[in-house]
């Protein structure tokens, strides 16, 4: 390819220059700019945000039509779903290079200056005033909204320091110091948790929004800014009930609602984007039903009445998990030498810390207590994935096993060899794994995963019993009053006593 062609570095370059020429140029704002560059992509059939993930049918339409719109927006949605993202993802809507004056700090037109130090170079040095260019991360500027935040921080205030320097009056131009709004100039200007801005703050927004412009401490300065508005919020905040101030709302072109995945599948598609899975050192492979199950907790969590709805579920917490997950084995295959990183069922338990800080709990789960609560959610997932892969597996022979007494104790630190010895005791187990896409001729890590997510969803299923002391054992059975003695029991005699003591499992 041939090399590209150098950038004008000065204002006479520049007017010579057809991709920056004054016509094309002049009149084009950022919302004009992020039009033209969205309706290419749409002609072209693109991908308008790479990397978000469930929101194709249903949040990124509306964005789309706000951008042709060429009106600010919110992105209304509970925390973890993917609002930041999508608001850092509008850079690619820019130009891949923007000329300014250079030195600038709200990055002037070279054709249209609007402050008094880059009107005044302009003036003197005419075509040979010296250029910079600004890329497209440059041009966001985000703000995380707090009640400490002031309209200087945005706006701006006066700069006595700089006014004593330069010997200027205390009301020129040139003594300004320049906020966050000002300096996203010809950019796009976040704010994330917009409600949480204190109601005064609020008001200083209405003028950028509706005239295009801001004034600085009352001084007749006025800068007319050319920033596309972005925000986010809580949708709880954003009421006539919340923080917002109605006016502040009644200026925002459109409220946009997010949501969270709103299938398995989508969520682990999230989460394998996101989790940092593939570490180098080691071969890992983790189980598609362990990445289900994972994915189910949240899923489950945010049906579950013991967690709190308004503050939600994030998406990060099957993304932490997942990776807690895969340390906990790697951690395990370090310990034995084992070159092969296979988690098990029992990583996820052993997860439960990662989980528990990403859920906020109603009354009643604080009264069961975070833990209890976490444990429940895995059962829950287990058992849900489980029926996926063996709903109609014949697992009685299983379940003989441990009701003539067979206990089975695995260890998330116990090597695969061993783990699998145990394991090849329950008679008929190795044969059953073939729905989880097992065979008995693979490596002993994969074999025991799957004999685990076995075991698991019997126990979820209450058809066998797991505790710390005891391992996987028989489902604990009230009035029962005597136990088989041999494991050698012929399999019809059992069934004849099961049938006449069958009952509740725990």
């Amino acid at each position: 390819m041939p090399a590209a062609a150098p950038l004008p570095l000065t204002l006479g370059e520049l007017r010579t220059s057809e991709r920056f020429s004054e016509a094309r140029l002049k009149n084009r704002s950022v919302k004009d700019e992020m039009r033209a560059n969205l309706m290419a992509r749409l002609k072209a059939r693109e991908t308008v945000f790479p990397g978000i993930v469930g929101f194709d049918d249903t949040v990124i339409p509306q964005i789309v039509n706000a951008i042709l719109s060429k009106q600010n927006f919110i992105l209304l949605g509970l925390r973890g779903q993917a609002k930041s993202r999508i608001l850092r993802a509008l850079t690619a809507l820019l130009d891949e290079n923007l000329p300014c004056i250079a030195g600038c700090e709200i990055r002037d037109s070279p054709y249209q200056p609007i402050c008094k130090r880059c009107r005044e170079l302009v003036r003197q040095r005419g075509d040979a005033t010296p250029i910079a260019y600004l890329d497209r991360a440059e041009r966001y500027v985000e703000k995380l909204a707090t009640p400490d935040v002031t309209v200087a921080d945005l706006i701006g205030d006066l700069d006595p320091i700089k006014a004593a320097r330069g010997g200027e009056d205390l009301s020129s131009e040139l003594t300004m110091h320049y906020g966050l709004l000002p300096r996203a100039n010809r950019g796009i200007f976040a704010i994330n948790e917009l409600p949480d801005l204190a109601g005064k703050i609020q008001v200083a927004l209405f003028n950028i929004m509706q005239e295009g412009d801001v004034q600085i401490k009352g001084y007749p300065v006025r800068l007319e800014l050319d920033v596309a508005l972005v925000f986010s919020a809580n949708p709880e905040d954003y009421t006539a009930r919340g923080k917002i101030v109605t006016p502040l709302k009644d200026r925002i072109g459109s409220e946009i609602r997010t949501h969270y995945p709103e299938t398995l599948e989508e969520g682990m598609a999230i989460t394998a984007q996101e989790a940092w899975a593939q570490r180098g050192q080691a071969m890992i492979e983790v189980p598609k039903y362990v990445r289900e199950i994972v994915e189910q907790v949240a899923f489950s969590a945010r049906e579950d009445k013991k967690v709190d709805k308004r503050s939600g579920v994030s998406q990060r917490l099957p993304i932490a998990t997942m990776e807690l997950v895969i340390s906990n084995a790697e951690r395990r295959a370090l310990l034995n030498g084992e070159s092969l990183v296979v988690p098990r069922v029992s990583d996820i338990h052993a997860a439960a810390p990662g989980i528990s800080g990403k859920l906020e709990l109603e009354y009643e789960g604080e009264m069961r207590g975070a833990d209890t609560v976490v444990e429940e959610l895995i059962r829950t997932a287990v058992g849900k994935i489980y029926d996926c892969y063996f709903e109609g597996v014949e697992t009685d022979k299983i379940e003989m096993w441990f009701n003539l007494g067979g206990q089975v104790k695995l260890d998330d630190s116990q090597p695969a060899q061993a783990a699998l010895a145990e394991l090849k005791q329950i008679q008929g187990l190795v044969e059953r794994l073939a729905p989880a896409g097992v065979k008995p001729a693979d490596a002993a890590p994969t074999l025991v995963a799957a004999a685990e997510f076995l075991l698991e969803g019997l126990v979820a299923h209450r058809k066998l019993s797991r505790n710390e002391e005891r391992g996987f054992a028989a489902a604990e059975r009230p009035g029962r009053k005597e136990e088989h003695k041999s494991v050698e029991m012929d399999y019809e005699e059992w069934q004849q006593q099961s049938r006449r003591s069958r009952r509740g499992y725990n």
